[in-house]
């Protein structure tokens, strides 16, 4: 993390933030001094009969929209800078390991028939989803959560994937920007029902639509008539009220048809800002230059989500009644807005589709590039082409886990079983759930917290976090013994898997759980398949005589005074020592006597 470069951004944020507070502050005064002075030269002008008044008026009138555009504009800087340095303080929030309260942690992602979710964190409170997710669309959100897979992808897709995370690290303002822009979005966005609706075929237009043209220049025509006296001036008039009859008689077509532009009014502006950021930067990588083609292919997604803007504030203008009556009344304002729309629809509807999907492509690549944008130590992993099993790791740390806290540890394992012992709480566990979890991470095409990370192709099983199912009567035991007869029934595919298994047989008596263990490990020791295990059971250590694939490795602890510390590196061989009693006697569980 560059924690420099954006500590720098929140300073220039924070300083414009102030610098436009105060010229807003200015603005609104102009505004009101222009508006009072506007409406005293009108009344001026209509008491005195002066031309000159009328004309100041005007002029403070057109002073007086201009200002309000430019506070409209404010305001919208103002709300970017206030998203981008919410985006800012995430960040660093998460450098910090101060991110748990972030609002989205993919909870729904979470699979029954995919413990993998739950046993590493993938998803659920204290997640990686949690941990990553940039995404606010929908679309955006069910595309990351499905890049977090534990079958082996194609190592192709991912490097591709890789390249365009590897491209918004190297343009951190870029990928500041789009995340602030998506993050003002509502949460979840959803654009399905938006092209669902724009896709739909298009009903016929009745003849009334060819009123458009025909009625206004009538009115034309006879409003000339009148001027030079060839014509009652009552026959304007009453063509105007003919063309606001026909205007209301098309309110309910109307309404039907422009309904969509109610759908993304207030997320237009936004994804027109994105595009347009997307559609002017020069790419390197494929996939961000594939995201550009499709927002500029045939028509330009900025000039046609423009070309909508404008229609969506003619849509929200039909609802001031004096726009309403004065636009239909003299141009049928709302058959042009509705044939435009229709224009629009066929010219552009068949792209809206890909233009979002291709945003929300966009999110996954941002999300992903969060884990290199907040941690000082990451890689891309590279990936092993041969099919046995293998898997390298050096300084690896639990995403997890606050940057400053995490623990680095080194690993090369291939085809083979680990049996991992050590002292409660000294970091077994974490261990082989942030190695499994890394891996489903680089196959994600995400960076890992390691210096280098290799893996070949392995498909990813767990048993760590095994709870029992009382409404189907299944208990804890039950429950891990059908994961574990999982991973062997894969093992008969003959396909590379890597098995986690959490202090193995936990659920029964030690005899039982001793027997039971050393046949699973058997049976789960195979040249396809890497297995770590953890337990307590020393029992298990001596299995290493039998087979030159079984290895130990372990976590120690150590005391200083009669506070007990643990250094969470791993090392080679078994532990010879234990630490319950210790715990049992700091928590008043036991005494000393009991003890002895």
């Amino acid at each position: 993390m560059n924690r420099q470069f954006y500590d720098n951004e929140r300073e220039i944020d924070l300083a414009e933030q102030k610098t436009l507070h105060k010229r807003e502050k200015k603005i609104v005064a102009a505004r009101t001094v222009t508006f009072l002075a506007a409406a005293a030269s009108f009344a001026i002008g209509w008491d005195t009969s002066t031309h000159y008044s009328y004309i100041i008026a005007a002029i403070l009138a057109m002073i007086f929209v201009r200002l309000v555009n430019y506070h409209d504009d404010l305001k919208r800087r103002k709300r970017f800078l206030k998203s981008r340095l919410s985006v800012l303080n995430s960040y660093i929030a998460r450098a910090r390991g101060t991110w748990r309260k972030r609002s989205n942690d993919g909870s729904i992602y979470l699979k029954n028939d995919r413990p993998q979710d739950v046993d590493l964190h993938i998803f659920g409170e204290g997640s990686i989803f949690q941990y990553i997710c940039a995404a606010r669309t929908k679309r955006g959100r069910d595309l990351l959560a499905a890049a977090f897979n534990p079958e082996p992808p194609d190592f192709n897709e991912v490097r591709n994937r890789q390249r365009g995370v590897a491209e918004l690290l190297q343009r951190p303002r870029l990928s500041l920007d789009l995340e602030a822009y998506a993050r003002m979005m509502p949460d979840n966005h959803d654009t399905s029902e938006l092209i669902v609706s724009v896709e739909e075929e298009l009903p016929p237009l009745g003849k009334i639509y060819l009123l458009r043209f025909v009625m206004p220049f009538v009115l034309l025509l006879t409003g000339s008539a009148a001027y030079v006296g060839l014509v009652n001036e009552f026959v304007p008039l009453f063509i105007m009220a003919l063309n606001l009859a026909i205007a209301v008689a098309a309110i309910p077509a109307a309404n039907e048809l422009l309904s969509p532009l109610k759908i993304i009014s207030k997320e237009l502006r936004l994804y027109r800002a994105i595009f347009d950021r997307l559609e002017s930067t020069n790419f390197s990588s494929n996939r961000l230059n594939a995201v550009r083609d499709i927002l500029t292919d045939e028509v330009s997604a900025v000039q046609k989500l423009q070309t909508l803007s404008l229609m969506v504030d003619a849509a929200n203008a039909r609802h001031n009644p004096l726009f309403f009556v004065m636009g239909n009344a003299l141009f049928l304002s709302d058959l042009h807005l509705v044939t435009a729309f229709m224009r629009w629809r066929v010219d552009a509807a068949n792209h809206l589709r890909t233009w979002i999907d291709a945003w929300s492509e966009v999110e996954v690549l941002m999300s992903l590039a969060s884990i290199g944008q907040t941690r000082t130590v990451y890689c891309f992993p590279t990936f092993y082409e041969e099919e046995e099993p293998h898997l390298c790791v050096k300084g690896l740390t639990s995403l997890l886990v606050a940057d400053a806290k995490g623990v680095p540890n080194d690993v090369e394992l291939t085809a083979g079983t680990t049996i991992i012992t050590g002292a409660n709480m000294s970091g077994k566990t974490t261990w082989i759930r942030t190695l499994a979890a890394a891996v489903i991470v680089a196959y994600s095409g995400a960076p890992v917290c390691a210096k280098s990370f290799s893996v070949s192709r392995l498909a990813v099983m767990t048993s760590i976090r095994v709870n029992d199912d009382i409404s189907r009567g299944v208990s804890t035991f039950y429950a891990e013994l059908m994961r574990i007869k999982s991973m062997i029934e894969y093992t008969e595919r003959n396909l590379p898997m890597l098995c986690c298994i959490d202090e193995i047989f936990k659920g029964t008596n030690v005899n039982d759980r001793v027997v039971g263990a050393k046949e699973a490990i058997r049976r789960l020791t195979n040249d396809n398949t890497i297995t770590l295990v953890t337990t307590h059971d020393f029992q298990l250590c001596d299995m290493v005589s039998e087979n030159s694939r079984i290895a130990n490795a372990h976590f120690e602890e150590y005391y200083e005074g009669d506070e007990i510390k643990f250094d969470f590196k791993l090392r080679k061989g078994r532990t010879h020592t234990t630490n319950a009693k210790y715990l049992l006697r700091m928590a008043g569980i036991i005494r000393d006597e009991a003890t002895e």
